[in-house]
């Protein structure tokens, strides 16, 4: 279970977003740790149309990715991955942060074993 969730304003435009780029690279960078299956990977992007960043001004954007992992993981494999995507997502972003006012940020979320349930079948079919 690892789940890559971003939200972004809408006034950024989608081939600057390029998003199914954004997460294969997420995705291969998250698997060569070893750490996350890739049958477990899955990524999704909700557009926000309401918004406001710093004061307002209608060009101001942001982009906010959480990857939720479960747990199991110690914090240094954490931490290097977590480095690792990371770097992938602002490399990603880099031409718009030069462009454009953009408010970045990426954070991991580990859910408790206790608190979570997963039913996934993509293995048997890959």
């Amino acid at each position: 279970m690892a789940h890559f969730i971003l939200e972004y304003s809408t006034n950024i435009n989608s081939n600057t977003l390029a998003l199914r780029e954004l997460f294969a690279k997420l995705h291969q960078t998250a698997a060569s740790t070893g750490l996350f299956p890739q049958a477990g990977l899955r990524s999704r992007a909700h557009p926000c149309q309401d918004f406001f960043v710093a004061d307002g001004r209608p060009e101001f954007a942001f982009v906010h990715l959480n990857f939720r992992i479960g747990s199991g993981r110690t914090e240094a494999e954490q931490l290097s991955a977590f480095t690792a995507l990371r770097e992938v997502f602002l490399a990603h972003f880099e031409p718009l942060s030069s462009t454009q006012g953009v408010a970045l940020s990426f954070e991991m979320t580990e859910l408790p074993e206790k608190l979570r349930h997963n039913h996934n079948t993509v293995r048997d079919h890959l």
